[in-house]
């Protein structure tokens, strides 16, 4: 669905974006993740035309991204833009007709809107009288109420309390199954491990990582295990270091050389395993991991 290739910006003396190149397949969940200043949003404004690129390309479905594509596109800015003096349906309806939608199909999508996100009460509201999670609906509904092919959401659960955030999440995944592509920008890594099927990584202007988050955390792993033993029926080595409680210890071992199932095996002449398992690393620590690497390069 998208192609980005060999992107670069600057801004004077500041390097925003350095031969960037991205693939983002047809209805996926692909997050854009990088710390503050590291290119994200620079990327995302050149895929919304919203400013140009230095050099590079952008493809949307094999095609030169061009103005008309503008309307495939739907965004959600981390820096909201509703007009606070506003009411609710008047807003959703002018942002409607902004992305093509005739009158009666633009009230038509509001309506049924509204009434999903259970907000319909609220038509006559003015968006400054709104909570600020109540306002973040109408921003999301502002966003998808044309159906785009790409979806561009910039921290899109800011806001939200759980409960809410649960049901932006589920409509994020009911888009994705009706075929929209997805790209979500967020710090959230708990968001990027429950939802994202493909991820890339930006700091200072370069990509640093891209792949699926099987791939990714594959590539990672420190091959050490945590085993947690009891029956103790010979004496742990010393240097294990085990940490105990009660008659159970949990051990942390990498696999020096041997198999996992060598290794459990092994576990097996002290005692009896109750847990065996590999010690994979979290997106959130790889991001910290790669973040300080990148810096110190």
């Amino acid at each position: 669905m998208l192609e980005i290739e060999n992107l670069n910006k600057s801004y004077e003396n500041h390097r925003a974006l350095t031969d960037v190149s991205l693939f983002v397949p047809t209805g996926i969940i692909f997050g854009l993740l990088g710390p503050n200043g590291a290119g994200k949003t620079t990327l995302i404004r050149i895929i919304n035309q919203i400013i140009e690129q230095d050099s590079g390309t952008v493809k949307i479905a094999g095609k030169v991204l061009s103005a008309d594509d503008i309307r495939k596109i739907g965004y959600l800015p981390e820096e909201r833009g509703l007009y606070k003096k506003m009411k609710v349906w008047d807003q959703l309806i002018y942002f409607a007709r902004l992305k093509g939608l005739d009158q009666n199909e633009a009230k038509s999508k509001v309506k049924a809107w509204l009434d999903k996100l259970d907000i319909y009460s609220w038509r006559d509201k003015k968006i400054e009288d709104l909570s600020k999670g109540m306002a973040q609906k109408v921003q999301f509904i502002s966003t998808v109420i044309h159906q785009p092919s790409i979806l561009i959401l910039d921290e899109p659960f800011s806001g939200f309390d759980p409960v809410n955030a649960e049901i932006i999440k589920n409509e994020i995944l009911e888009l994705k199954s009706n075929g929209t592509t997805v790209i979500l920008s967020t710090h959230r890594m708990e968001s990027v491990e429950l939802l994202c099927d493909q991820v890339a990584m930006i700091n200072r202007s370069r990509k640093i990582l891209d792949g699926t988050i099987r791939e990714i955390k594959s590539q990672f792993r420190p091959e050490v295990f945590e085993i947690t033993l009891t029956s103790i029926n010979n004496p742990l080595p010393q240097e294990w270091t085990p940490k105990q409680e009660g008659d159970f210890y949990e051990i942390s071992l990498p696999l020096a050389g041997k198999s996992p199932n060598q290794l459990l095996s092994e576990m097996m002449e002290y005692g009896e395993v109750v847990s065996f398992r590999e010690r994979i690393p979290t997106m959130e620590e790889i991001f910290i991991q790669q973040v300080k690497a990148t810096a110190n390069a």
